[in-house]
């Protein structure tokens, strides 16, 4: 099988199903975005030496495929039908106790940081600002057609892991984190 198909020359594009849709379509855009959001988490991760946020990066990664097929699949009889798992209540805990986990190390914040730090915090936050945009744009892609479940909760959940994220990766690299001075 070869890579490209040329189906998409047009710019439009198939959803799991058999529907083509124009590759500019508020779906299309939905997993688009946490595709790159992904692929962002991936970087983050592979910058990362600690062992602990790689293995739930991979989790994240995992988890965000499945959103990726379930927001790729409008029909819910088709989604059962292949069994495409939806991120559920369990999903979103496992973000919570992370979060929880890695905060328990931290200092509490006491004004707003500015992205960066080590390379690896600094990736951790770009994730962080892709993940605010995949969420947008699945909040848009719910006004038009309702997800129920919990797709929406996930990636607001997520966004505050990844801040969480970096600043675990700045701890441990001893490296501060830079306060916000407004001007």
């Amino acid at each position: 099988m070869k890579i490209y198909t040329r189906r998409g020359d047009s710019g439009e594009t198939d959803l799991f199903g058999g529907d083509r849709v124009g590759k500019h379509h508020v779906r299309v855009e939905a997993y688009g975005q946490v595709d790159e959001l992904n692929a962002f988490i991936g970087a983050a991760i592979a910058a990362s030496e600690q062992k602990d946020l790689l293995d739930f990066g991979r989790r994240i990664q995992s988890t965000l495929f499945d959103l990726g097929s379930f927001l790729a699949t409008p029909d819910a009889a088709q989604r059962a039908k292949a069994s495409i798992p939806e991120v559920t209540d369990a999903d979103i805990g496992a973000l919570e106790a992370e979060i929880d986990r890695l905060e328990g190390e931290l200092e509490p914040l006491k004004s707003f940081i500015l992205p960066g730090g080590s390379a690896a915090a600094a990736a951790f936050h770009v994730a962080r600002t892709v993940c605010r945009r995949a969420e947008r744009a699945t909040v848009r892609l719910d006004g038009e057609e309702a997800l129920g479940g919990f797709a929406l909760r996930y990636l607001n959940r997520l966004s505050d892991l990844l801040f969480v994220m970096a600043r675990a990766e700045n701890k441990r690299a001893g490296v501060a984190d830079v306060p916000w001075n407004p001007r």
